[in-house]
């Protein structure tokens, strides 16, 4: 059965075209199936390289029950591993990032040096023939794509460069190696499945109704697009002034960018990596965005901004303007998708018709269909189907 919903042709699949069923967005059995399926594969962002420039900086990612360190070497070279200590299992470090000499076990002080080596076991004559060579920090795949380092916790899925090619010409001129980091990340626990955040995100249609800001800001001027790996997303600066103070003084304050393409001075720019990393790409600032899976009805986003080091007053200005606009546009989305949350947990849910301007989401409903096949089904298979594929 897997196998022929698997070869099923969009142009001849008769659910082609509609949204994906209500118990996808709740059910325990189904987020175990994402889990294996891709979300452990998929490349997640840590932070910028510009965070960690020195020897011994760190920054950390949970990240579906599994800590990451990402820490920089004496040798200047960038490495990942698991934060899990090779004697008893202990948690190595605690918090978002830091600097340290040496990565010291809090249980039993087993130490590793900046290279993940094992460097010091206490009490050492108790471990006859132990080989320190085989006892470092287990290593976690990274990839520096402009700056941004992500780490995968298991192979399958293509790597950020492969995933955004089509785009590089129109990244590069952001400078995204010279990115700077404001402020820290911030983690923002939502009641939700992480598809629930990640279908609004590419959603255009809720824009003109639940967004009056960004529709003053854009009018109609929004267009969206879905690539094999990437939904992107991109609305220009209208000329027309903001009724409301804040756009109108970010419309009037923007500087002139000059590395920036004259099509990209007042383009607002998104880009979504299949399945859950997004980056918001303005002329003033860059910020990404994950929406990182907890439990079927929890995910937890995370997110912080970067900027090219800029001292004129009128990027200051706008660049804390577009924090005040896009706090808002923050607390209109989690307001619209809980509500669709909700709904999709209500037993009348049916799937509906996507509208044909819709690209992006029935572009997402075709891929999970064709890595869960379940994803077909009206309602959940018997208990225990993920344990039996």
């Amino acid at each position: 059965m897997a196998t022929i919903l698997r070869d099923i042709a969009p142009e001849t699949d008769p659910l082609d075209g509609m949204s994906l069923p209500g118990w996808l967005y709740f059910d325990p059995e189904f987020f175990e199936a994402e889990k294996k399926a891709f979300l452990r594969a998929a490349p997640q962002v840590v932070c910028h390289e510009s965070e960690i420039a020195a020897p011994g900086e760190w920054r950390s990612l949970d990240y579906l029950g599994e800590s990451v360190i990402v820490i920089r070497g004496d040798d200047g070279v960038v490495r990942a591993f698991s934060n899990v200590c090779r004697h008893r299992g202990s948690r190595l470090v605690d918090g978002a990032g830091g600097c340290t000499k040496v990565l010291t076990c809090p249980y039993h002080a087993w130490s590793y040096a900046r290279d993940g080596r094992l460097i010091g076991v206490p009490h050492r004559n108790e471990y006859p023939g132990l080989r320190t060579e085989d006892y470092g920090l287990f290593p976690v795949a990274l990839e520096n794509w402009h700056g941004f380092l992500f780490v995968t916790l298991e192979p399958g899925a293509p790597s950020v460069g492969e995933m955004m090619a089509s785009y590089e010409s129109e990244v590069t001129p952001y400078r995204f190696e010279g990115l700077r980091v404001m402020g820290r990340v911030t983690l923002r626990p939502r009641p939700l499945n992480w598809k629930t955040i990640a279908d609004n995100y590419s959603d255009h249609l809720h824009i003109p109704v639940g967004h009056p800001g960004l529709t003053r800001l854009f009018e109609r001027n929004y267009r969206i697009e879905a690539g094999k790996h990437v939904d992107r997303m991109e609305g220009d600066l209208v000329e027309k002034n903001s009724a409301n103070p804040s756009e109108r003084a970010y419309q009037r304050l923007l500087p002139r960018i000059e590395h920036l393409p004259e099509s990209h001075q007042r383009k607002w720019l998104y880009y979504k990596l299949f399945p859950n990393v997004a980056f918001d790409i303005y002329p003033d600032q860059v910020d990404f965005m994950q929406f990182l899976p907890v439990s079927a009805t929890e995910t937890v986003i995370r997110e912080i901004s970067y900027a090219i080091p800029d001292e004129q007053r009128e990027m200051t200005a706008a660049r804390h303007l577009n924090w005040r606009i896009n706090r808002r546009v923050n607390a209109e989305d989690t307001e619209l998708i809980t509500r669709v949350q909700l709904g999709m947990q209500s037993s009348s849910y049916k799937p509906g018709p996507l509208g044909t301007s819709e690209v992006c989401l029935r572009s997402f409903a075709r891929k999970l269909r064709g890595l869960i096949p379940e994803a077909r089904l009206a309602s959940p298979p018997p208990p225990g189907w993920v344990s039996r594929r």
